[in-house]
């Protein structure tokens, strides 16, 4: 005999932990924290214009219309909005599939313990 309960629920706490991520929200809130971080990089350097700098134009390079200036801190938020949209979707599909896929093969691992002595009981 085992421990386990008959209807084999999981605690609510564990419950949440296993729950999908919701892509498109873990996307806009990732996007959202990058944009800021882009704007807040592009408006502090702005403000206080250090001695030696660092070479923020060359954002420019991944970011097409960025330059170190307030328009380009508004340029560069919104591409940072889009790329950080994109790699939180992606991670949010990824940790989901795994999530999923990890859930699937261990309840199928544990069906095939629990049938394996099945024709002993004949």
């Amino acid at each position: 005999m085992t421990d386990r309960p008959a209807d084999d629920a999981l605690p609510p706490a564990l419950a949440r932990v296993f729950a999908p991520l919701h892509k498109r929200a873990f996307g806009m809130a990732f996007g959202l924290a990058c944009a800021l971080v882009m704007f807040g990089v592009t408006a502090g350097y702005l403000l206080r214009q250090p001695s030696p700098g660092f070479e923020l134009g060359l954002l420019g390079q991944f970011f097409y219309g960025y330059t170190v200036s307030w328009s380009g801190a508004f340029v560069g938020a919104a591409w940072a909005f889009v790329v950080g949209f994109v790699a939180g979707w992606f991670f949010a599909f990824c940790r989901n599939l795994f999530i999923a896929t990890w859930i699937f093969v261990t309840r199928e691992r544990a069906a095939l313990e629990q049938g394996r002595d099945f024709l002993d009981h004949i």
